[in-house]
């Protein structure tokens, strides 16, 4: 696809909208994870898969010559996303906090050389009529971003549908966003397939995510009806952890496969335990020998 030579009002009023909304989409989901000191249900992989599709998506949009607000967009959504992939580390993983801005600082720089690098790099061979790096770029931002869902299906299946750790808030935001830059392309001279293909999955992606919840507010309408009366959350109530255990935890079927071998220390530890315990007894009773002659 050749790159924009004019970029019509429409297409840059709603681009700044679409920008605005991916700009602060993640700041409500990035105030809970730190008020509630925590990312359960929060997928880190996504948080850094969306962070890494904003490298090759910003250098698409610069080299397609995209109106400014979806230029800008990308390089707010890889920072916010990235972010919050740092508190998935801090609040999930336990990491230290400054061990986790330490990787997330390194990350970014490295997320900015390399687009840069990769701007000047393709930027001469595109000016040829040599469009394949652009599109293999523009591919690989798809994938990517696209990638970042993935885990959600598995998250949804262990809960039986609900939504845990995402806030709704962040969703609309995010989708109101995606919907706005799609139309941003539609406004477009020229229709950009690739994203416009993305920013509707987006939507399509999320709307099922709220869908999915609600249907879990449907089906568990009793269950919480009755926590409310005995003045429990429907976690606290004793129906309500039953009825959510019986969801499909595929992680962790998936990890029973592969049971967790010992490392060799622990290994050459457990037999020296073992040797110790033949050596020595824990126990040792005294044998007397009745009418012995001394």
């Amino acid at each position: 696809m050749a790159p924009q030579t004019s970029i019509p009002v429409a297409a840059t009023v709603l681009g700044t909208i679409g920008t605005v909304c991916w700009c602060v989409q993640l700041a409500p989901q990035i105030w809970r994870n730190y008020r509630t000191k925590s990312t359960e249900g929060l997928p880190a992989s996504m948080m850094l898969l969306w962070s890494i599709s904003g490298v090759p998506f910003g250098i698409y949009a610069i080299s397609q010559q995209f109106n400014i607000p979806l230029i800008v967009q990308p390089q707010c959504f890889c920072v916010l996303c990235a972010v919050s992939w740092a508190q998935c580390l801090v609040y999930g993983r336990k990491w230290r906090t400054w061990t986790a801005t330490l990787l997330l600082v390194t990350l970014l720089v490295i997320f900015a050389g390399l687009e840069a690098g990769l701007i000047f790099a393709i930027r001469p061979a595109y000016s040829r009529g040599i469009e394949w790096p652009v599109l293999l770029i523009g591919i690989v931002a798809f994938v990517t971003l696209i990638s970042g869902y993935f885990p959600i299906p598995f998250e949804l299946l262990k809960r039986r549908g609900r939504v845990v750790g995402i806030d709704f808030v962040f969703l609309t935001i995010d989708w109101c966003g995606a919907f706005f830059s799609l139309m941003a392309l539609v406004a477009q001279n020229e229709f950009d397939v690739l994203f416009g293909t993305m920013y509707a999955l987006c939507c399509v992606i999320e709307m099922s995510m709220v869908a999915s919840h609600l249907v879990w507010l449907w089906r568990t309408r009793g269950i919480r009806k009755r926590a409310k009366e005995a003045s429990k959350t429907f976690d606290e109530s004793e129906e309500g952890i039953e009825w959510q255990a019986k969801g499909v935890d595929l992680e962790a079927k998936f990890l029973k496969l592969f049971p967790k071998t010992k490392s060799p220390e622990e290994g050459f530890h457990a037999d020296s335990d073992s040797i110790a315990t033949l050596v020595v007894p824990e126990h040792v009773t005294s044998k007397t020998v009745p009418n012995a002659v001394v």
